[in-house]
């Protein structure tokens, strides 16, 4: 009798080029954990600092807090936030700096996302400030000590131009937006990532405050998309500084000079220091 015909076996599972690695998985809940224990505290203290800051005759009184432990608070909570998205990030697999966006990307389609992004925030914000007219301010330059001579105003400026860019991104975008986009989608994600990271900067002044919030909600989702489309961090991060690097200036007596000197260096190094380095910054692929 003729022999039964031989069933092929199933083909190999595809495998990944030579050196690559597949990008770790952080669930919607890992990154829930993180929000709770990363910005969450420094969104209740904040707003535990709101409620009781008022007098028995009603009037509010602020806190006499040299503004040299509001910029080590803020180092430290920047600090924070790195090593709870690192920490989470272990869980699932040893952190790389790709996995959080931290890779180089084509320089010329980077810089037009990010041109794109930040035209559409200030086209929108300023069609909102005509509709809406808010009157509430940001107080943090001054919290920073940006009014108190030379020092303090580089210092609150190195902050918010530099520090705070990197620090932010890593957490909100590299790990936080990431892992709610394992469930929520780009969409979804970008929303809730954006509407949290407004949260936590618009402060607890009442209903003037609340009014901040769609502004910087929307810069959040807008970082996310351009983190999406580039597959880098690096744009996102050079955004965030250009545009703390415009507020400053305005915002800042002088502050003009603070952000000419520092924010070109903080966007120099998001173009440059990639190319510099070689091994995984080159080699990594685009977080899928």
């Amino acid at each position: 009798m003729p022999a039964a015909p031989v069933t092929p076996p199933p083909p190999d599972p595809p495998e990944l080029p030579p050196g690559a690695e597949r990008r770790p998985r952080w669930s919607a809940r890992l990154g829930a954990l993180g929000f709770a224990i990363g910005p969450g505290p420094l969104l209740l203290l904040a707003g535990l600092a709101s409620l009781g800051g008022g007098t028995a005759g009603g009037e509010s009184e602020s806190a006499d807090v040299s503004s040299t432990v509001i910029v080590v608070a803020s180092l430290v909570q920047g600090l924070w936030f790195v090593g709870v998205a690192l920490l989470l990030a272990s869980l699932v697999a040893r952190p790389r700096a790709w996995h959080f966006g931290l890779r180089a990307t084509r320089l010329w389609p980077a810089l037009g996302w990010a041109a794109v992004g930040m035209l559409c925030f200030y086209f929108v914000t300023a069609i909102y400030s005509l509709a809406v007219q808010p009157d509430a301010e940001q107080g943090t330059v001054e919290a920073l000590g940006a009014d108190e001579g030379t020092l303090g105003l580089f210092l609150a400026g190195a902050t918010v131009i530099a520090v705070a860019p990197v620090v932010e991104e890593i957490f909100f975008r590299g790990f936080f937006y990431r892992a709610l986009r394992s469930r929520f989608g780009i969409a979804g994600a970008a929303t809730i990532d954006g509407v949290l990271f407004g949260l936590i900067h618009f402060g607890f002044d009442g209903a003037d405050g609340l009014l901040l919030l769609p502004p910087l909600a929307l810069l959040g989702a807008i970082f996310c998309l351009v983190y999406e489309r580039t597959g880098s961090l690096l744009p996102v991060i050079g955004m965030h500084a250009f545009n703390n690097m415009i507020a400053y200036a305005a915002q800042a007596e002088s502050g003009w000079i603070v952000a000419v000197t520092v924010g070109p260096l903080v966007l120099a190094g998001c173009a440059l220091v990639p190319r510099m380095l070689s091994g995984a910054w080159a080699r990594a692929p685009a977080p899928a």
